[in-house]
């Protein structure tokens, strides 16, 4: 008996191993991104950046048809897949301006908001049950923006407002792809946001479109290489490794965008973004850990 409380033991330490490799990937593969699209936004515009992401990753949705054909899009709530598409192609928009123009670690820690924005949301749109030590957490979480932000201390730039905007949006897109779930596959989810998101960001690329040249081509592929890699990255973390394992692990995420921030922008982080930013993502983790546990 002792024998195989050790073999599995010894296999949940690898499989926690194996979700903290993955979840560093994740991490990098994003911080790699974000800086990367802080750097082509000097010769294009976020929208237009933004378009391109989202043509990159159309190619990660062929696989779907490839398996599915086009039954995968077969759906009776086409209003809300597109309502779903608008709402996130506004705010992939918003936070690639907000990192074309904003610290990219300020933005970066406010972007670990999402979470939070969603929790409460789906309090009022699901009834879902938040005991006190929850809601703690959620204020804890909520003071460290304010940390961040420093509101009267400090001058509230606008990229704070555009990411913590996006994250309230993303919040929103969250509560309905768990609606949606109740009668959509994963797969018709998936590729419906592709689909929607694309079309809905050209519009207003087309208003800011500059000619890349062959140099931004190359980088805007990164971009597409980079987000498909980080979200690979964060389903694998998620299947190997415990969740308490592996969650605070993408605080680490801020630790890569500020050496990024530093040597490619001359970019220096202040105390508050890592204090409010350690806020933040101790509150969602935390959350994310009673949802799991349901305790």
């Amino acid at each position: 008996m002792s024998s195989h409380l050790q073999n599995n033991a010894a296999l949940l330490r690898k499989n926690n191993l194996t979700g903290i490799f993955w979840m560093i990937v994740y991490t990098l593969a994003m911080s790699g991104m974000h800086g990367s699209v802080r750097h082509v936004s000097e010769n294009l515009h976020p929208f237009e950046i933004a378009f391109f992401r989202l043509i990159f990753g159309l190619l990660a949705i062929l696989p779907f048809f490839f398996r599915h054909g086009y039954g995968i899009l077969g759906t009776s709530r086409l209003p809300m897949h597109i309502l779903r598409g608008v709402i996130n192609a506004g705010c992939m928009m918003g936070f690639f301006y907000a990192l074309a123009i904003g610290p990219l670690a300020r933005v970066t820690a406010l972007g670990f908001s999402a979470t939070l924005f969603t929790i409460v949301l789906a309090v009022f749109f699901f009834g879902e049950k938040v005991g006190l030590k929850r809601w703690t957490a959620i204020f804890i979480g909520f003071a460290g923006m304010l940390v961040i932000v420093r509101p009267g201390f400090a001058d509230v730039g606008i990229e704070s407002i555009i990411t913590l905007a996006a994250a309230f949006g993303w919040a929103v897109c969250m509560i309905i792809i768990k609606d949606l779930g109740k009668t959509e596959s994963a797969a018709t989810i998936t590729t419906y946001m592709s689909l929607t998101m694309a079309p809905i960001v050209l519009v207003p690329a087309l208003f800011v479109w500059t000619a890349p040249t062959l140099y931004d081509y190359v980088w805007l592929v990164i971009i597409g290489l980079l987000g498909g890699l980080g979200q690979f990255a964060m389903a694998n973390a998620l299947k190997f490794g415990e969740a308490q394992v592996v969650l605070p692990v993408e605080f680490s995420r801020l630790i890569w965008i500020s050496i990024i921030a530093y040597f490619a922008f001359g970019e220096v982080p202040g105390i508050y973004v890592w204090i409010g930013g350690g806020m933040i993502v101790a509150a969602t983790t935390y959350n994310t850990l009673r949802e799991s546990r349901r305790i």
